[in-house]
């Protein structure tokens, strides 16, 4: 009876704490898919909104009202603001569930990450008071979320483009053997479609607007078999200071994003060449799996099969395999030793 009543108290989340949206999943279901903002009054330091609805306010807010995002290049830099969406966020998921008194969380971090990081992700756990908080890397989430045996000794490389971090790794018995972390990713692409509009058409546009193209008519191939159709953009001429619209077709964003690309081609080509033989063996009869936002850009796995001479697949339901691999984490905890807890930190 005593266990039954533990157990209805208790409570597991598997948290993909992202840059750009932040999921949380209980029992095999996704419950939060939020974007990770915050909105803050500035006079009294109180949370006004988070996720979607701050979103919203994002580059819209007068002199009281502040928009944060708690998350940099995949890793905490603002610990308040931080706080503050992970406490409203697991409000989101109380209101599905009972209380709870015991809290358990797997969250996922950057393969790149450094120990001072990842204790500032224990400290965001700590004080929403997870009596039990495990760190898993991005790559061995994304891994498990596509349904690969990770614990086989057969390489596997995985390249998942999240918002603000590229984590390309090669895993083989339930470990990482090489990787490679670069900060070029969804974010730095969004920035590229801005600089772009500004220098070659003198138009001023937002970080939403600039994420609306790169949604529309983002492209990583200057051809595409099947393209989109011009997108109408709207924003301030910089000559004239008024409101004017354009419209922007995927070859010019392809031009925009060429540079950023050709980054994360070089992370790709350097993590093969650190690959060992019998690994690289592998992975040419397994190819590359891509997972994350990124993975969605148009022409991406195309570009990639050209550059590296390997098949390209993309995850299905790419922006979800590393919340789903973290929720496998999550129920078999005890299985899986390169979860890192606090004691390995």
């Amino acid at each position: 009876m005593a266990l039954n009543f533990f157990k209805f108290f208790k409570q597991e989340l598997a948290v993909d704490l992202g840059t750009a949206n932040t999921l949380i999943m209980v029992d095999d279901q996704v419950v939060v898919d939020e974007p990770s903002i915050v909105a803050i009054d500035r006079r009294t330091g109180n949370t006004i909104a988070v996720g979607h609805r701050a979103m919203q306010m994002h580059e819209k807010t007068h002199e009281n009202i502040k928009t944060v995002r708690p998350l940099k290049d995949g890793v905490i830099a603002d610990f308040q603001a931080a706080e503050a969406m992970i406490q409203s966020m697991i409000k989101m998921v109380g209101r599905r569930s009972n209380l709870f008194s015991h809290l358990k969380m797997v969250i996922c971090i950057p393969s790149g990450i450094t120990e001072v990081e990842k204790r500032a992700v224990f400290d965001s756990a700590d004080h929403v008071d997870s009596k039990e908080t495990y760190l898993i890397h991005e790559p061995m989430a994304a891994a498990l979320g596509i349904g690969l045996n990770i614990e086989e000794p057969i390489g596997n490389m995985i390249i998942d483009i999240g918002g603000g971090t590229t984590e390309i790794a090669v895993i083989a018995l339930s470990g990482i053997v090489c990787d490679q972390s670069i900060r070029i990713a969804g974010d730095e692409l969004t920035n590229d479609i801005m600089n772009y509009m500004k220098r070659e058409h003198n138009i001023l546009i937002g970080e939403r607007t600039a994420e609306q193209i790169k949604i529309h008519v983002g492209s990583a191939l200057h051809e595409l078999e099947n393209p989109p159709t011009d997108y109408a953009v709207n924003g301030r001429d910089l000559m004239t200071g008024i409101p004017k619209q354009i419209k922007i077709g995927y070859q010019e964003v392809a031009y925009a994003l060429d540079k950023s690309i050709s980054k994360i081609e070089d992370a790709v080509l350097k993590a093969l060449e650190m690959t060992p033989p019998e690994l690289a063996s592998d992975i040419y009869k397994t190819g590359l799996y891509l997972t994350g936002g990124g993975a969605l850009l148009r022409g991406l796995d195309k570009r990639l099969e050209s550059k590296t001479k390997l098949n390209v697949h993309i995850a299905d339901d790419p922006l979800r395999a590393v919340v789903r691999g973290t929720g496998m984490a999550l129920r078999n905890s005890h299985q899986f030793s390169f979860l890192i807890d606090r004691k390995s930190v």
